[in-house]
């Protein structure tokens, strides 16, 4: 072999061995990722590997929220933090150029503003599950997290009454008790409550003008007349927070009570 041959090879081992150390430094960083947050990396080794991120990034980000604490996804708020980063810089660097050429100027931010902050968002629900200590508040979060990660809008899951639920209490138990079933519900504002008659009837819902939130009238939320046939309902909302106790007006006597909390 000539001398020159025997340069080409070495640069071509030398080559490949620099290869293999960067593949088997990604694989650590996203070995140390996976260690440090759990499920995100997913998220985090796909970034990786399609080159947005490079090794020494996720590095920084890993040991910069290590005295931090851990958040549930914190790696997808970085993904887009780290790309708006970029896409900012290419868009300045472009608006230089068109200045320096003379020609109009566009503002150009982040490739989808708007899915950078939906992302945010379902970060902030996410956590909200995990650290509220109210149940309306993870339900309400739970449910603006899937409609965003379904692909809906902000606009749509952030509306008042998109993370209302209805509960449902039956008129008179199924072997013919004259009781609500459920006679305790917890609810959130905003929820509705539907009572419908089962056994028993004719029943209604009469709320008790003593035992409920100020502010509330009794007209307001009881029934008028009686529910007479087997299967109808009758469905109320509730926005006003506190505890509220009714009564079927024709079993009161037999004890057909019924506790309501709005949280």
């Amino acid at each position: 072999r000539t001398a020159t041959q025997f340069c080409a090879e070495i640069e071509l081992i030398s080559t490949r061995s620099r290869l293999l150390n960067k593949m088997l430094y990604k694989i650590a960083v996203c070995a140390l990722i996976a260690a440090t947050h759990g499920a995100p990396t997913l998220d985090a080794a796909a970034t990786v590997s399609d080159g947005h991120w490079g090794s020494d990034e996720l590095l920084e980000a890993v040991e910069h929220d290590a005295p931090h604490g851990r958040e549930l996804f914190p790696m997808l708020i970085r993904a887009h933090k780290v790309r708006a980063s970029r896409d900012r810089a290419r868009s300045a660097s472009h608006t230089a150029d068109v200045a320096r050429a003379g020609e109009p100027m566009m503002s150009i931010g982040d490739k989808n503003p708007a899915k950078t902050l939906e992302m945010l968002q379902l970060n902030d629900e996410l956590n909200t599950v995990v650290k509220s200590d109210s149940m309306c508040s993870r339900r309400h979060a739970m449910a603006r997290a899937a409609g965003l990660a379904a692909g809906l809008a902000m606009a749509q899951v952030n509306k008042p009454g998109f993370a209302a639920a209805t509960k449902m209490v039956k008129l008179g138990a199924d072997n013919g008790q004259l009781v609500f079933v459920p006679d305790e519900i917890e609810i959130c504002k905003g929820d509705s409550v539907t009572w419908t008659n089962n056994k028993a009837g004719p029943h209604n819902v009469v709320f008790d003008e003593e035992a409920i939130p100020e502010g509330v009238t009794q007209e307001s939320i009881s029934m008028d007349g009686l529910l007479n046939d087997e299967g109808a309902t009758f469905t109320k909302k509730f926005d006003v927070a506190g505890s509220y106790a009714y009564y079927c007006e024709p079993h009161r006597g037999a004890g057909m009570n019924g506790a309501l909390t709005v949280a």
